[in-house]
């Protein structure tokens, strides 16, 4: 992996116009915006006090310094609420929890939790998972290694995580990942938001409500793909509602899971003791988008990246298959009974890889938050009242200050003790989970999911990358690949 640019070279850090700002430089790097904070970030000691233009009221701060990240989301974590500008930003996700705060983000936690941390779910997350692998993902993968033709693995994975997240969230799988990849508004629809929310971020808030008020560029691309899941939602939920009435079958998970999907677990629960039938009336719809956004776009993205980091770092790859051989038994189908959770543990090299992975490309690239009241940082910079701070987690994983002199390079065993057991990180240094009180509460599910996925395609196939294929970061709030991830599937003879 190559150094990013600015590294030795001469100085990135954006020029203070007069009455402009910084602003022309965020907009000319914007097509690289993860990678350009990071040069400027390093060249700053990973803290930069960016100034907007003067009418649009984006000065911010932007750090990558992990004594900072620790004071904001776990120390004084009261005093640095994601902020009045957040939720106007994500407002396509409405009062659910990413956007919730005080008493109804602790309640929709809680709520959340107590539903993930039942008996049954560990077991529906991997049935769910697995049945997905060999009814939608091993054809898909048979076909195209059998044509010879490319595939795009993220579309792939973006397909069966949507499938596999509705069938754990909603009880419903839309079955969008077969052979012929069908036309899946709901997929395009994410991409829209998550685009619109990054350029959100950049550009001043009087010209993006100007385009969502003209239904123009990115805010009119917006507008559709959040009517798009409004109308999926809103089908599942009267579906359930109807079912949930005539005791029919609350969903379509097999060997005793079924209707422990979460959306059968709300409906169970009762609407008045959980707090969704409270207003506003739609906050059953944003609680579920808000759990699809997090199952089907952070391990999707998450997948894509480890994928490409093992087609460029082959020696890595074959030691992640050599764990899977030795360490699992397998059928003579080649099956594992990845139903029982335990067995996964035993691929403590592959958790390494996919922390190694998710460290230097998190899905969720940056974060923002803003102070009640003013506040000192560990750095020495001053807060004010509701100044905007942004957090790099893209940057943290490639600072040398955190990992070392080779943070750019993928290397798993910085994950593996000397008596080989996975290495814990404090979660303000390794942050592709978030930190604090608002840590990712998937955190498990995501990688159960991973390690199923990842054991089963490394085992049973070589992906190599097409040569000449483009690789870089999303314009996007998520760290997709911007052209997808283009292979050539070769089914394993041994």
């Amino acid at each position: 992996m190559r150094r990013s640019k600015g590294r030795g070279q001469k100085s990135s850090v954006p020029t203070n116009w007069p009455v402009v700002g910084m602003t022309p430089g965020i907009l000319l790097n914007a097509h690289r915006l993860h990678e350009y904070m990071t040069e400027f970030l390093e060249q700053s000691a990973c803290t930069f006090e960016f100034k907007g233009a003067w009418f649009t009221k984006m000065d911010m701060l932007i750090t990558s310094d992990p004594s900072n990240v620790h004071y904001i989301l776990s120390k004084h974590f009261s005093n640095f609420p994601k902020g009045p500008d957040f939720k106007k930003i994500f407002d396509v996700l409405g009062d659910g929890i990413f956007n919730a705060e005080s008493e109804s983000w602790e309640t929709q936690r809680k709520t959340i939790m107590s539903l993930l941390n039942h008996h049954t779910f560990p077991k529906l997350v991997a049935t769910t998972t697995l049945n997905k692998v060999e009814r939608g993902m091993i054809p898909v993968l048979e076909h195209f290694s059998q044509l010879g033709t490319d595939v795009d693995l993220q579309e792939l994975f973006e397909r069966f995580t949507f499938d596999s997240t509705c069938l754990i969230v909603l009880g419903h799988d839309p079955a969008s990942l077969t052979i012929d990849f069908p036309h899946a508004p709901y997929e395009k629809a994410f991409s829209d938001i998550e685009e619109a929310i990054l350029y959100r971020h950049i550009l001043p808030e009087s010209y993006w409500k100007l385009q969502r008020w003209l239904q123009i560029g990115k805010e009119k691309k917006l507008s559709k793909a959040q009517e798009t899941l409004d109308h999926f939602l809103d089908q599942c939920i009267s579906l359930k509602r109807r079912q949930f009435r005539t005791k029919a079958p609350l969903n379509l998970v097999e060997d005793s899971t079924e209707g422990s999907d979460l959306l059968t677990a709300y409906m169970k629960a009762g609407e008045e003791n959980i707090g969704v039938s409270a207003n506003p009336p739609n906050i059953l719809r944003d609680i579920l988008l808000n759990l699809l956004v997090a199952g089907r776009d952070t391990i999707s993205t998450a997948l894509t990246w480890f994928f490409w980091l093992l087609a460029t770092n082959p020696l890595e790859e074959k030691k992640i298959r050599e764990e899977i051989i030795t360490s699992m038994h397998t059928k003579e189908d080649r099956r594992w009974n990845f139903s029982n959770v335990g067995e996964l543990k035993k691929l403590k090299y592959l958790h390494g890889a996919l922390c190694e992975s998710l460290r230097l490309f998190p899905p969720v690239a940056l974060q923002h938050k803003a102070a009640l009241k003013t506040d000192i940082l560990p750095s020495g910079h001053c807060i004010s009242t509701n100044k905007k701070t942004v957090l790099s987690f893209y940057s943290m994983g490639r600072t040398e200050k955190i990992w070392g002199k080779d943070c750019l390079v993928f290397k798993p065993g910085r994950w593996i003790s000397d008596r080989g057991e996975i290495k814990h990180e404090p979660s303000f240094r390794f942050v592709a989970f978030n930190a604090g009180p608002r840590s990712c509460i998937g955190k498990e599910m995501s990688f159960i999911q991973m390690k199923i996925v990842a054991a089963t395609m490394i085992y049973r196939y070589h992906i190599q990358l097409v040569e000449g294929h483009p690789i870089s970061p999303s314009d996007s709030v998520i760290l997709h690949m911007k052209h997808g991830l283009k292979v050539r599937v070769t089914k394993r003879c041994d």
